[in-house]
């Protein structure tokens, strides 16, 4: 989480920086309308910056992910970055018009406007002739902007319109660059804001048409097919095992992909429950009934069915040397200790983990079905990993109290935890309490791709 803050303060800040430079005395002016039509440019210059960070992260680019920590981690920070582009391009309208509006009401007095300065630059001319259309079209593309942004973070818009309305984003965006070029201070773009901003504008523009041709991820995509399904009702949960018979490169368990069954409902994200064998090239995801798609899963797919798998992707890879592993996973959150299980049986012989790390999985649901739970101990016990199987209804809340009980090495021990986002951020803050350095030990994936 450190690096996605830095990165984002980061990018505000620097973006701030440049434009001071470009701006060094725009504070010692006592005039409103001076500050006014500084603000506007700022508040212009860091909407459309943040906006084209978003649309760069809407790729699902790898460079970035081992840094970030992940997609998962990668989606949070497009997430911040697009509700960050709102709010600011929010202050730059209400700079713009808010102005006007006091002048109309008699609470400002317009300035007195001076003779308009000749413009000799032949492309400054051609660009102030553009101001008007510029402003119009940016002003619907704000209103339209924020709609759908407003739509995107309404949890219960079902997910098959979010896929189709959030990629007018790209299109909306397309056009504020139009808008930010010919109304961004003309003298900027030979000074390094400019540069950095025509470089964001630029990344973001083909970011933008990329995501309207539908190519997000096409690098990455492969032809599977499905081989079974099977549903537990106990659970509302289904298992389907694809396979992919040629151009998947292997995956590490934790990791997750996309998978698109239906192309007007677009592609979901699943995290992978199996290991990977080269020799017999499949992939397992088990999805729970959760939201209006996965709810017809269960009636939409079918043995023999074509579908796309997109990945992989995510660092939940459990990845370290500590002696000690404490999985926690949190209903449906247990997939990915579901693969890394999988995968440890099948590399007894030839281990790619510490020869004497010891595991303790902790399993806490509220749903219950046996044939489930059954598999889940036949992983454990092939693993040999110690499985904590916790109902709730019977057994009661996991605490940290309760894991160190069990565990009592846990301050040599690594945690890696997912489940509800509210659960694991309070896991961590009660590890944290007890000198826990979660900072670098404890490791949550956040499965939230909207």
């Amino acid at each position: 989480m450190q690096n996605l803050k830095r990165t984002f303060w980061g990018t505000l800040v620097l973006l701030v920086l440049l434009w001071l430079i470009a701006e060094p005395s725009v504070f010692q002016s006592a005039a409103f309308f001076a500050l006014r039509g500084a603000m506007v440019q700022l508040s212009g210059i860091l909407a459309i910056g943040c906006m084209s960070v978003a649309m760069i992260l809407a790729l699902r680019p790898r460079w970035p992910e081992s840094w970030l920590g992940g997609l998962d981690k990668m989606y949070r920070l497009h997430k911040w970055f697009g509700i960050a582009a709102l709010v600011v391009a929010i202050v730059h309208w209400l700079w713009a018009n808010g102005p006007k509006w006091a002048v109309g009401w008699g609470l400002l007095e317009r300035p007195a406007r001076g003779a308009r300065r000749a413009i000799e630059n032949p492309v400054e001319a051609f660009l102030a002739d553009l101001h008007g259309t510029a402003e119009g079209l940016g002003e619907w593309a704000f209103y339209a902007t924020v709609a759908l942004v407003a739509l995107a973070l309404i949890q219960y818009f079902p997910y098959r319109l979010f896929y189709k309305t959030h990629r007018l984003l790209a299109l909306a965006y397309l056009v504020l660059v139009f808008h930010g070029i010919v109304l961004i201070k003309f003298s900027y773009w030979t000074s390094p804001v400019g540069w950095v901003t025509a470089g964001l504008l630029a990344s973001g523009t083909w970011a933008a048409v990329l995501v309207l041709l539908r190519r997000v991820g096409a690098g990455r995509q492969v032809k599977g097919r499905i081989t079974s399904l099977q549903y537990y009702p106990g659970v509302t949960s289904l298992e389907t095992e694809i396979e992919v018979p040629h151009g998947w490169p292997g995956h590490k368990p934790g990791q997750f992909a996309f998978a698109t069954s239906d192309a007007s409902e677009g592609a979901h994200p699943y995290t992978i429950a199996s290991g990977w064998h080269a020799g017999d090239p499949r992939i397992t995801f088990i999805t729970k009934e959760l939201g209006d798609h996965t709810r017809r899963l269960r009636q939409k797919l079918r043995v023999g069915q074509e579908v796309t798998v997109e990945g992989p992707y995510g660092c939940f890879t459990f990845d370290d040397d500590c002696p000690h592993q404490i999985w926690i996973g949190g209903g449906i959150g247990v997939t990915p200790f579901v693969a890394r299980m999988k995968h440890m049986a099948m590399q007894k012989d030839a281990r790619d983990w510490p020869q004497a790390q010891a595991v303790d999985l902790f399993h806490t649901t509220a749903d219950v079905d046996e044939e489930a739970l059954g598999k889940l101990a036949a992983d454990a016990k092939s693993a040999d990993v110690h499985l904590h199987l916790l109902i709730d209804a019977r057994d009661g809340r996991l605490t940290g109290e309760r894991i160190r009980q069990s565990v009592p090495r846990w301050r040599e021990a690594s945690i890696w935890f997912c489940g509800p986002t509210g659960f694991g951020e309070a896991l961590k803050r009660d590890f944290a309490a007890h000198d826990f350095p979660t900072k670098h030990r404890f490791h949550q994936e956040l499965f939230a791709m909207r």
